[in-house]
């Protein structure tokens, strides 16, 4: 099977199977997607697009982003969701050289798990729903909401942390490609120094912390999220191999 879905403007866009589970199951394929924005799909990416069949897209970002950047196109029988989980955009004057970026985005994925609770539970929901498969779940690059949110998925099917974080780090392999587009597109601007990275670390601190808080993450998912035990069982029945 093949976890990076080749488009030419879209660069993070993988399959999220194959993952194996503490009960000896695999996470199944095709049916769990992560990518970053799909607003970019047109010509032959539109054609790829279709031959995955989604059913459900979930995007995680704020409506002006969607607005600006382009949403996926409607397509019959696709179901879009427009969740954003983030209170605020990020303040990049609270980022701290001597802190690093890992803690930077460790402490901003935190803060989204506490302001982003409702959108976050009908994300999960979504996701846990059979009928909702093959499900893409998108923002702008795929890495940081997007990270956070398959994070919790894949804990809660049993996959290990070592595996949870290397699938976020995979995103390093698309920075540069994010930099080349964001420096076309603002000549003049300038960038943060976490711009497009995916620092293993950084997934570590906050699925660590992320347990520190609520004693485990199905936990967070049950007491703060408020998701019950059987879209949980749904999510685990569909989404893993017998």
């Amino acid at each position: 099977m093949i976890r990076h879905i080749k488009f030419a403007n879209i660069h993070n866009f993988r399959d999220v199977g194959g993952y194996a589970t503490a009960d000896g199951r695999s996470v199944r394929w095709q049916r769990l997607y992560r990518a970053d924005s799909l607003g970019w799909l047109a010509g032959e990416d539109l054609d790829t697009f279709r031959a995955l069949r989604v059913r459900t897209v979930i995007d995680l970002r704020h409506p002006f982003e969607a607005e600006k950047y382009g949403r996926v196109p409607e397509e019959h029988g696709l179901a879009y969701h427009n969740l954003p989980i983030e209170g605020r955009r990020w303040d990049f004057a609270l980022y701290e050289e001597d802190r690093g970026v890992a803690r930077y985005l460790a402490d901003r994925y935190l803060k989204v798990t506490e302001n982003g609770v409702a959108n976050l539970r009908t994300a999960m929901e979504t996701i846990c729903r059979a009928d909702s498969a093959p499900v893409v779940v998108h923002c702008a690059a795929g890495k940081d909401r997007t990270g956070l949110l398959l994070a919790i998925v894949l804990s809660l099917l049993g996959v290990a942390e070592d595996d949870i974080v290397a699938d976020y780090a995979l995103t390093g392999l698309a920075t540069d490609r994010f930099i080349a587009d964001w420096t076309a597109r603002h000549p003049d601007g300038t960038l943060w120094p976490g711009f497009g990275l995916a620092p293993a670390e950084a997934m570590r601190l906050f699925l660590t912390d992320l347990r520190a808080r609520h004693n485990s993450i199905e936990s967070y998912a049950t007491k703060t999220l408020g998701l019950g035990a059987d879209p949980i069982t749904e999510l685990r029945q569909h989404l893993l191999t017998n």
